[in-house]
């Protein structure tokens, strides 16, 4: 039979493995690993997992360790994950209005609507005939967005989203500038008739 904190520490461990750990959802967890996160982090270290506690924003995630020697890598518990333009496009967007956000003095979570989501992609989408499949191009991507975790809507306000702190994790400083010179070819791309209708 477990004790009371081998059952809080498998509990945490079980969550971290199923994703992100938020502070103010997840509070048993969140305590657990403020508690016991050498526990936590010892058994992870073992399959080659780094536990990633950010104190400030309030969540904590799983990363594969960084291993230079090929020999020594083990498989990845952490899958990556293969991002399509668009969505990748609505990661890069969201973080630079979180860095806006933030730098403004704005307290609390950065929420949008719907339509303001619509807004900071289709500026980037070229210009279409079909309306309404741009629309549900974007609806789409909110989606997928939204199921890796980056937003999330708020509850009894169906159009509106909280863009989750967890995405400064994901998408640095360098993952922008590098989106930044992809965007600039796809933006030429699209100004020499490679759009789509």
């Amino acid at each position: 039979m477990r004790t009371a904190t081998e059952q809080a520490v498998s509990t945490a461990t079980i969550d971290l493995m199923r994703g992100v750990v938020y502070r103010e959802t997840d509070e048993d967890s969140w305590l657990t690993l403020q508690r016991h996160g050498a526990a936590v982090r010892d058994h992870f270290a073992a399959i080659g997992v780094d536990v990633i506690i950010d104190d400030t924003e309030g969540y904590a995630f799983l990363r594969s360790e960084s291993v230079d020697d090929e020999a020594e890598q083990l498989p990845r518990l952490v899958k990556r994950r293969s991002l399509t333009f668009n969505v990748s496009l609505l990661l890069v967007l969201l973080r630079k209005r979180l860095v806006e956000f933030e730098t403004s003095g704005h307290e609390g979570k950065l929420v949008l609507s719907r339509d303001q989501l619509v807004e900071i992609l289709r500026v980037f989408l070229g210009d279409s005939t079909n309306e309404a499949r741009v629309i549900e191009k974007i609806d789409t991507t909110i989606k997928q967005v939204a199921e890796l975790g980056f937003i999330r809507q708020l509850r009894g306000q169906p159009n509106h989203w909280e863009v989750r702190r967890i995405l400064k994790a994901y998408v640095d400083a360098a993952t922008m500038a590098d989106f930044a010179g992809k965007l600039s070819e796809y933006a030429d791309s699209l100004n020499s008739g490679g759009g789509d209708d």
